[in-house]
């Protein structure tokens, strides 16, 4: 997604002023190495851990990636356990690091794994088969007022209650396994008017379910601190999102991270309080007409990129 201009974005992090040593980038969301392959292949001496909670994922991009195995490490772990997968190889410092949100292509192309509404398949979508809560346990068991306001917060649905109260009915009747009779149920309890519009119906209900299975938007709040403190000065964290829950998170991190402490009104900046930070992206960067026709999936990406600039944070 956005390959070319992703490298673009990472590249002045890893040819900056260090060239004596060797640069080392986490890619977060390593899914089926992408990335990842295009990153090794650009510099000749780069250093890749990829991390991904998926050990599917993870077999695919090790295949992948193999005529690069000796500049490559790879780990299963979620993207917030970025600080211990670093510590654990007695890495002190990184030089860039890239988080590709949301599921992935190659996920949503397993359609046994049920987080594509297209198809009939048991309600899972965990991302890691060791968790023990899937979609079907949540439409199943959670109550109506849980339920709704999943739907509403993670999936922004305008019908969220309306839908609880269909799932708590249909539910009495038969539990819910497979994602053809949650599509049904969406199908004819969202309005018509607003299924003519509004995109897919079971759209937005998969999102929030999806999000509610994984945690996240929790594992996002507490990934990006963790990947800014392991910056070096001049490195770079890359965050492609692909709905805006995910993008308030970033975009109030680096706008937060890239702001000066000093008073508003007056006429110098205080020592000290300078932001650590810079921000690379003006706003959120979409993909271009091109890319959109090449991938109708990089339609919803928003693309924030930040540059540590100060070492007074530093550990």
């Amino acid at each position: 997604m956005m390959a070319d201009r992703m490298i673009e974005l990472l590249m002045p992090a890893l040819t900056g002023s260090r060239r004596d040593i060797d640069p080392v980038v986490v890619d977060a969301t390593l899914g089926a190495g992408g990335h990842t392959e295009l990153l090794l292949d650009a510099h000749p001496r780069v250093r890749v851990i990829g991390i991904d909670r998926d050990r599917a994922a993870l077999a695919i991009a090790e295949d992948r990636l193999a005529r690069h195995s000796d500049r490559l490490v790879l780990r299963q772990a979620r993207f917030d356990q970025i600080g211990d997968v670093v510590a654990d190889l007695d890495i002190d410092r990184i030089d860039a690091a890239l988080f590709d949100l949301g599921v992935s292509s190659m996920q949503l192309d397993q359609s046994d794994r049920g987080f594509a509404y297209a198809v009939d398949a048991p309600l899972d979508m965990r991302m890691t088969a060791t968790e023990t809560l899937t979609a079907a346990e949540i439409l199943n068991t959670y109550s109506h007022g849980d339920l709704a306001r999943i739907l509403s917060q993670y999936g922004e649905e305008r019908f969220a209650g309306r839908i609880a109260s269909a799932v708590v009915r249909e539910r009495e009747r038969r539990p819910f396994d497979t994602s053809a009779r949650l599509v049904q149920l969406l199908y004819d309890t969202i309005p018509a008017a607003t299924r003519r519009t509004g995109g897919h119906p079971a759209k937005r209900t998969f999102q929030a379910l999806r999000i509610e299975v994984n945690h996240e938007l929790d594992a996002l709040e507490r990934a990006l601190p963790a990947a800014l403190s392991l910056l070096r000065v001049g490195g770079r964290v890359a965050v492609m999102s692909y709905q805006s829950l995910e993008d308030k998170i970033v975009k109030r991190e680096f706008v937060s991270r890239t702001t000066s402490t000093s008073p508003k009104g007056l006429p110098v900046e205080l020592p000290g309080s300078a932001p650590d930070f810079r921000l690379v992206t003006r706003g959120a960067e979409r993909a271009d007409e091109a890319e959109q026709d090449r991938n109708p999936r990089s339609a919803p990406v928003r693309v924030r990129v930040i540059e540590r600039v100060e070492e007074k944070d530093l550990r």
